[in-house]
C-alpha cells in the first residue's frame, strides 16, 4: 500500500510530443499527480479543465500538474489541444505505472465488472514524499481540495 509519507514511486512517461518525463526530475517542486480513466469524456474533461484553471495557483505555490491515463501520446495530443491545457499529460498504455500508484482494478457499472482506472490524485513534496492521497475522486470541488495541500 502507498501511504501519506512515504516515497513516490519512481517513473519515466511519454507526453503528448512524445518527450519523456520522469518523476525525479521534479524534485524541489511540489506535484500532483492525477490517475484519470479516459481522455474527451466528460469527467475527465471537466477534472483537466478544472486543473487547467486553477494552473496560476498551483505555479504560485511552486508546483506541477501531471496528468495519467492509458491514453496514448496522440490521444492526449489532442485532448490538451482541444481545451487549452496547459500542463502535462503522460502515456501509460502498459498501465504500469497506473499500477504502481494503485490507481488499477475491478470496477462495476451497471452490475457489469471490468478492470480499469481509479480517479486518484496524489500530491508530492519536493523531496518525492507522499504528501496527500485522494482515492475515489469526485470531480466537482477536487481541484479545490487538493490546492489546499499544497
Amino acid at each position: 500500500m502507498l501511504k501519506e509519507g512515504m516515497s513516490a514511486p519512481e517513473f519515466t512517461l511519454k507526453d503528448s510530443t512524445g518527450k519523456e518525463h520522469s518523476l525525479s526530475q521534479y524534485k524541489g517542486k511540489k506535484v500532483i499527480i492525477y490517475f484519470y480513466p479516459k481522455d474527451d469524456t466528460p469527467g475527465c474533461t471537466k477534472e483537466a479543465c478544472d486543473f487547467r484553471d486553477s494552473i496560476q495557483t498551483v505555479t504560485k505555490k511552486k508546483g506541477v500538474v501531471l496528468g495519467i491515463s492509458a491514453d496514448s501520446v496522440e490521444a492526449h495530443g489532442k485532448f490538451a489541444k482541444k481545451f487549452g491545457l496547459s500542463f502535462t499529460l503522460l502515456s501509460d498504455p502498459e498501465k504500469k505505472v497506473i499500477q504502481k500508484y494503485q490507481a488499477w482494478g475491478e470496477k462495476s457499472m451497471y452490475g457489469r465488472k471490468y478492470m480499469g482506472i481509479f480517479r486518484t490524485t496524489y500530491v508530492i513534496d519536493e523531496q518525492g514524499k507522499i504528501l496527500k492521497c485522494f482515492e475515489n475522486v469526485k470531480v466537482p470541488g477536487h481541484v479545490e481540495e487538493v490546492l489546499k495541500f499544497l
